[in-house]
């Protein structure tokens, strides 16, 4: 099955990531709220900090800016672990009779760099949608409004400022698919080798969807649940990127009331500063410093806060979005009448 394996790919990776996003994301906005530092005063009520009604409302915000980074990411994400994983494995050199590379690390570089590649992509619609998701449409005094184009609104004279959360971004997602993709693999293999030892290996597209959904699953709740506390980090720096904005957008403003000799200098200089700003981080904080701050306010279980429901979102997407990727990638070579071996189903 090789032929247009790269359409296959990048069709079955959309179509994946577009299935997930519409039935997880609830879950995933609630969790951002959990994480947010704002948690207790924009989501509790009551003298025991009850959650309130606000937690559960306008749970698809941002979810757009998400479907539309997220097809060609996800297509990007597959083709290079798919490419990398294939060469590491077939220019694997030998030592001593064996490979000189595990599988279990050929994974962890594949999808390590599938990563990298993928974030590039997503960053702004990550960054966007976080803070979509905490935009406040509860009030009924007030009009509602579209959380993604208020959020975006935020980064209008610094768009460049929408990628200052790549590195807090690759920072979650590398240690993650550095864990999920080998116990995903491993678990998926033995799985194969349990049905094919008891006789009961059908080597149908839906029992490898299956046997694929429930590996992914496991792998990515385990993995979830142990990247947690990075996962917090990063949900404060994401939400930290459109204030850092705001704020970059006042020298903007100072100079267009300056006189024109000054407002040249001005502007030349905001030239600079906002090439500058490109790279700069997210949070004027480090990662270290805002992981104390929220040991100081909440203890060590503040790093864990949304990790039971990141690990069920998590079950539920991974096994949703990799059950569904290998299931489409099979059928779409099947529909166009080749015939798929069992390689194919690995």
């Amino acid at each position: 099955m090789s032929e247009n394996r790269n359409a296959d790919i990048w069709i079955a990776g959309a179509f994946a990531a577009f299935t997930v996003d519409l039935i997880v994301y609830p879950l995933d906005t609630i969790k951002t709220r959990l994480q947010s530092p704002d948690y207790k005063r924009l989501y509790t009520n009551g003298p025991n900090n009850a959650v309130g009604r606000s937690m559960f409302r306008g749970v698809y915000q941002g979810v757009g800016s998400v479907i539309i980074a997220t097809l060609p990411s996800s297509g990007a994400f597959f083709t290079t672990y798919e490419s990398v994983k294939g060469i590491l494995h077939n220019h694997n050199p030998q030592w001593s009779g064996s490979n000189l590379l595990p599988r279990p690390l050929i994974d962890s570089l594949a999808s390590g760099t599938a990563e990298l590649v993928s974030c590039a992509i997503l960053t702004p619609a990550e960054v966007i949608k976080q803070n979509a998701q905490m935009v406040d449409n509860s009030k009924t005094d007030k009009p509602r409004v579209n959380a993604t184009l208020e959020t975006m609104k935020r980064f209008r004279s610094n768009p460049f400022a929408l990628w200052r959360g790549y590195t807090a971004l690759a920072s979650r997602n590398l240690p993650f698919t550095a864990l999920q993709f080998p116990m995903f693999e491993r678990i998926k293999m033995n799985i194969r080798q349990y049905r094919d030892d008891n006789g009961t290996r059908t080597n149908t597209i839906l029992e490898s969807g299956l046997i694929t959904a429930g590996s992914a699953g496991t792998a990515g709740s385990i993995a979830a649940v142990v990247t947690t506390p990075v996962d917090v980090v990063k949900t404060r720096i994401m939400l930290s990127a459109a204030e850092s904005a705001a704020q970059d957008q006042k020298p903007m403003k100072d100079a267009v009331g300056a006189t024109t000799a000054e407002t040249l200098k001005s502007v030349k200089g905001n030239v600079v500063e906002t090439a500058k700003s490109i790279a700069k981080p997210a949070s004027s904080k480090g990662s270290m410093q805002i992981a104390r701050e929220i040991v100081a306010e909440s203890g060590v279980k503040g790093l864990f806060r949304g990790g039971t429901l990141r690990a069920v979102w998590t079950m539920l997407g991974s096994g949703l979005y990799l059950g569904v990727y290998e299931s489409s990638r099979i059928y779409l070579a099947a529909r166009r009448g080749e015939e798929f071996r069992d390689d194919d189903l690995k």
